[in-house]
This record gives C-alpha cells, structure tokens and sequence, in this order.
C-alpha cells in the first residue's frame, strides 16, 4: 500500500460514511467492460463539484491491490454485477491528483517530480524486479508487468489543471500532453487509463496527443450520462428522506440535459438537503469574476440577454479548441460555459440555455455587477410589473413593457417579433419564484407566446400571455380565447389572467398597449 501506487480505499469510505451518499457504483460496470481493451482510455470532464473526485476514489477503492474492499461494496449495487468479483482489487492502481504536483513547479519540473515520487514507490513495492534503468518510469511499468503480469490501473484526478492554471503557457502544455501520450498510448501494462478534469482533451488543429481517449463530456455523456450528477428518481428518494419539495429542488438544481437524463447538480442538492434551506450553493463556490470575464464582451450582450429571458440558443460546439483563452467565435465562448457547467446543452438540438434558477441567479447577479444597465434596469423592475399584472393595472403594464422595450433596443433587433418575446421574458423575471414559465409551447388550436403556471403551493393566478404587432391588445385577447390556449392548463383549477399585448412599430412613440382579463378554470 502506498500514497501513489496501490493506495488504500480510506478515501471512498469517507464518502460511505458522509450523511448523504447517493449510490453510483455501476460505474465500475461500465469501466469493467472496457478493461484492458481499445477502449480502455476514458476522460471524464465535468463542472467543479460534480462529483468527480469522489468517481475517482470509488474506482481506486474497488481495482486497488492495496487494499481488500468487498466489504465496502457489499451493499453497492456493483456487488451484484456479474464481473464484480472478477476485478476487485486486482489490480496495480496508479492514483494521482495533478494538482498536487503542480504547485509552483514549470510543467517539466512538475514531471519529473511526479515521475521520480511513482518510482521511489515503484521500487519499494517491486524491489524483486531486475529493472534496467529505475529512472525510466516507463521502462520500469514496461518491466514490472512483463514479470509479474499484472496490469496497472491509471486514475489521473484533474488532468486538466494545467490548462486552467497555465492557460497561455501553450508549449509547456503540449509537453505535458506529450508524457501522458508516452505514458499511455499503445502501452500493454495499462488495463485502464480514467482521467478527470474540467474540459476535454485539448485539441491542436483537428488532432491531440492523447486521442486515444473516448471522451465523456457535458455536450456528449453517452453510456456516462447517468453518472454525471444526480438522476431525477435519486433525487426525488432524498427529498422523501429529508422532507424536502422535490418541486422546488428541480426549479432550484435540475435542468443539466445528458443524452436525455436530467441531470441535477449534485453538490446543491446535498447542501439543501442537509440544510433544509433553498440557496445558491455550487455558485458559491466560484465568484461571479468566473462568469464576468467569459461574457463582458459587447457582442455577448444580446446572447445573455436571450439566455436570462429563457431561450435556447443554437450553438457548434465542433470549434471549441478546449481551453480557456481560444475563442474564435461566440460559440466557442457558450461552449466553454457549458463545461464550467453555467449552461447545459442539448444534444439532440445542439442548443444551449441556463439550466435552473441557481445558475439563472448568477446570470443575473453578474449582470448587475457588470453594469449591464438595460438588462439590470428590466430585471429590478419585475417585481413591480408582476404586482400590476395580477392587480389588472394596464396602463402600469404597458409603461412598464415600452421602458423594457426601449432600454433592450439597442442590443435587441426592435422590430423584431422574437426580440419582444425575449423582452416580455426579461421583464417577467421575478415571475420565476413563483411560476414555471413556457414559450411558444402547443396549446389548443396553434402556439401560445408565452404561459405562466404557478408553482406548487403558490396561491396565484395563472398568466396567458399574447402578444400583437400594429394590431391591438384586444385581437391578442380574442386569439387567447379562439385558439383555446388556456388548454395548456389541463391539471390547474384556479384564475386565470389573459394578457394581450399589441406593439404599433409605426407609430412614433413606440407605442405599446394593454388588455388584461380574469377568467377561472
């Protein structure tokens, strides 16, 4: 048992015994499948605090011959797997966190030291191996497995901080990629090589130097997906647990699209769980400068705007060079976020968007802050359009829609009829604490622009939004009615408020008006 080499599963069983630990060992079944085949090479890239370095130490726990773990996972469901027994603890695990060795160091200082702590180990544990050179690491692992024929496990926790921490440092980093490549690639004596970090491989031109990797990501889990946080049936098992509303924990942590899993954010979900307490708890863990220096460029503005209001933006997401410093084009920008997990993507629609009211909340925290005043400006007056609209007060709407409008003109097409859609979402931004709100979905007879369904428990009344270009806020009301767009409301018994709002581009004054009716389903 050493601290690199076969070290010993006390990590994972800290996990076990936390208050809440959420059962993902068929991971290993996944991993087991792959041992020792071409497709041995896995690099796992998620968000900070998505549960990676615990994936990490489960695995160590299970293929480490430094340790016997049947005991810990004789309660997992890995222990009724088919292979289970086969491969634990089998294996010679290599087990490093490249931040550890990082520090200070250049990149061939930090490789070198790293190489010389696996041999120190390598030679105590295998000091009856006649190894040639024991300052080779890759002659003594080539040696030490033609003799004892047992293959080596490689766990590389946060891979990826060298281009997190020595962004511009390009040529170092193709060092680095270099001794991973020499170290891996096309090498018998590795069964697996499972690497975490932040981004994907980094791509030089169309290719890597470690390409030999199958690459799990936010834009593409596949098999993975399951894995990437939270599913829905487990969080839904600890609300039960802890009395907490499953309703307000997915408005809260849900929203990461994966393959069609949704995914929740698994650090925001323990800490509300164990706090009984609603709150931004993974962006707490970042600053809002994280966000800030990704989206303060003025061509962003329009982007961040859509995305606060609720819209999908289509993105390609193939330019991305997965580092953080090129950027030759927006997308490449939006790509990023998706991986710093402030975005989640669609991978059937290739779009992004804002997954849940903790990430919306950071978006808006770092707009303010920014400056941003004709967004900021419509997002602190939501509350005061919300109160008008239940209260019926149109003229109050239709002053306070025209100042969203005019304030967001300069960075919205005017004219434009999904522009004023966004705007009427911007403006309604409070509304999210108390309803869940839907765009252009299928009501009735055709597609109503925007609804408001109040949340669970929340005795207020539902929003059927229309809205009308050089017609009038009446035609929008009789189109609520004709094409039944309250259907959309199946499941909901209470008033309902039909909002039609008309917008004459003609007229000078940018002249919105306001009609507003009360019904009851």
């Amino acid at each position: 048992m050493g601290i690199y080499l076969n070290p010993s599963n006390e990590d994972f069983k800290m996990a076990l015994d936390s208050e809440i630990y959420v059962d993902k060992s068929m991971l290993i079944g996944l991993t087991n499948k792959v041992l020792r085949t071409e497709q041995r090479f896995v690099s796992v890239s998620r968000p900070r605090r998505f549960g990676k370095s615990m994936a990490a130490n489960m695995l160590t726990a299970y293929y480490s011959r430094g340790c016997d773990s049947r005991e810990m996972f004789s309660g997992l469901k890995i222990s009724g797997d088919d292979d289970f027994e086969k491969h634990l603890n089998k294996y010679n695990v290599i087990r490093v966190n490249i931040v550890d060795f990082l520090g200070q160091r250049t990149i061939p200082e930090m490789i070198d030291y790293l190489s010389r702590r696996l041999l120190h180990e390598l030679k105590k544990a295998f000091s009856d191996v006649d190894c040639f050179d024991w300052e080779d690491l890759i002659s003594v692992l080539k040696e030490i497995y033609d003799e004892k024929h047992i293959p080596f496990v490689f766990i590389i926790d946060e891979w990826d901080c060298i281009f997190r921490e020595r962004k511009k440092d390009f040529d170092s980093q193709k060092i680095y990629l270099d001794f991973l490549r020499n170290l891996l690639k096309d090498k018998s004596y590795v069964a697996l090589a499972y690497m975490t970090g932040i981004l994907p491989i980094k791509k030089y031109g169309k290719h890597s130097a470690i390409n030999m990797f199958t690459e799990i990501s936010m834009t593409n889990a596949g098999d993975y997906a399951a894995f990437t946080g939270f599913t829905e049936e487990e969080v839904e098992a600890l609300c039960k647990q802890y009395h907490m509303s499953f309703d307000e924990t997915k408005r809260w942590y849900d929203g990461y699209n994966s393959r069609g899993v949704s995914i929740y954010n698994p650090r925001s979900v323990v800490m509300a769980m164990t706090f009984h307490t609603f709150d931004n708890y993974w962006t707490s863990t970042e600053t809002y400068e994280a966000l800030k220096i990704y989206i303060q460029s003025e061509d962003m503005r329009e982007t961040v705007n859509k995305l606060i209001s609720g819209e999908e933006i289509a993105i390609d997401t193939t330019t991305f060079s997965n580092d953080m410093v090129t950027f030759n084009s927006k997308d490449d920008v939006l790509t990023l976020l998706v991986h710093l997990g402030y975005l989640t993507y669609n991978f059937d629609t290739k779009k992004v968007s804002i997954p849940n009211y903790e990430i919306t909340e950071q978006f808006a925290s770092t707009v303010r802050i920014m400056g941003w005043s004709e967004i900021s400006d419509s997002l602190m007056r939501s509350d005061e359009l919300l109160k008008a609209t239940i209260a019926c007060d149109e003229e109050k709407v239709a002053e306070l829609i025209e100042q969203a409008h005019t304030e967001n003109a300069s960075i919205l097409k005017y004219n434009d009829e999904n522009s004023l859609s966004c705007v009427i979402s911007l403006a309604y931004y409070s509304a999210r604490k108390s309803y869940i709100m839907y765009r252009e979905v299928p009501s009735g007879k055709g597609y109503a622009d925007i609804i408001f369904v109040p949340r669970n428990g929340i005795a207020t009344p539902a929003l059927v939004i229309e809205l009308k270009y050089n017609q009038s806020a009446e035609s929008a009301i009789e189109q609520i009615k004709g094409r039944q767009y309250t259907e959309f409301l199946k499941g909901y018994r209470g008033e309902i408020l039909l909002v039609g709002i008309n917008y004459n581009k003609d007229d000078p004054n940018k002249a919105h008006t306001c009609l507003i009716e009360r019904t009851k389903k």
